[in-house]
């Protein structure tokens, strides 16, 4: 890659992971810090009957699947395909970044973050629980997948691994294990090390990688980024209805404007899955580029023009 196309890609990239820093000290100042914050995401919580009582059985299914073991063999098997790919640096990222993503949740729920007596759940005074663990193992393996999976099948990848998230971390709401924002959080977290690792993807690269747009996927990209808008838009519009006030109690609110508020968390979550793996898809040909063995032929510096 040209080092002027490189550039430009790297200062995105550094953009981007700066971009995500700053969203999730944004997430952790509102839904922990400020007592309206508190109050939306536990009225959103509270409003979790609704997937109690109608998806039980696949959020229980969902949220079974992850465990320290399952994250273990998950980033076993996406060092693995890096490997027989013969990208040794991408194997070493793409571990990073599951590695580096998980790590930064616990140490984060676990020992950084408290969560202060705002008047609104003090039967559970200073137990935190953001960001959501779950979450950052489902999204952190799909993002890495797409990272080390061949071209032709990141697309797909994006768009399921997309569903998967989203799905994981919605059941760790209607499980009643986290607030709204313990999810948004993790699934920034994750997009925050992806733009990192892409970043030391390109800064690593030498001077036989071919970006070429062939290996882009605009339709993928295009459906991620409509979703993830809509459906944000959909869930932010949902739950400012819902939203009692500052000065309001949890305990004297309708079990409709609760739902509501759930509701709107759950399809605003999903719309946050999707943008992240739109972030990570988009540049993806970039990062992870295609490799020449040898000296540069004069066919593939014309590509290399033609595509920047």
């Amino acid at each position: 890659m040209p080092s002027r196309s490189r550039g430009l890609t790297a200062s995105w990239l550094l953009g981007l992971t700066l971009a995500h820093v700053g969203a999730l000290v944004l997430v952790w100042w509102i839904f922990i810090r400020t007592r309206h914050g508190q109050l939306l995401d536990t009225v959103a919580f509270s409003g979790n009957v609704l997937g109690q009582t109608h998806v039980h059985g696949l959020v229980t299914r969902v949220l079974d699947v992850i465990s320290v073991l399952s994250l273990a063999v998950a980033t076993g098997i996406i060092g693995f395909i890096a490997l027989a790919r013969r990208r040794v640096m991408l194997a070493m990222v793409a571990t990073l970044l599951v590695a580096g993503a998980n790590l930064t949740t616990q140490a984060l729920k676990h020992a950084l973050i408290h969560r202060p007596d705002l008047g609104i759940d003090s039967d559970v005074v200073g137990v935190n629980s953001l960001p959501s663990g779950h979450t950052t193992v489902a999204a952190s393996v799909a993002v890495a997948l797409v990272l080390v999976l061949p071209p032709r099948l990141r697309g797909t990848t994006a768009l399921l691994g997309a569903g998967y998230a989203a799905l994981t971390a919605v059941a760790t709401l209607s499980a009643g294990w986290h607030r709204p924002s313990d999810a948004v959080a993790a699934l920034i977290i994750v997009g925050g090390w992806a733009a990192g690792g892409g970043l030391l993807l390109v800064l690593a690269q030498d001077d036989h990688a071919v970006v070429t747009s062939d290996e882009a996927h605009p339709y993928a990209v295009s459906l991620l980024a409509f979703a993830g808008l809509a459906l944000l838009a959909i869930g932010l519009a949902a739950v400012w209805l819902a939203d009692p006030g500052v000065g309001a109690q949890v305990a004297g609110l309708s079990r409709q404007r609760m739902v509501a508020a759930y509701a709107g968390s759950a399809v605003g979550i999903a719309g946050t899955a999707c943008l992240i793996m739109m972030f990570a898809l988009v540049t993806v040909h970039r990062v992870v580029p295609r490799r020449l063995r040898g000296a540069r032929p004069p066919e593939a510096r014309a590509r290399v023009g033609a595509s920047t």
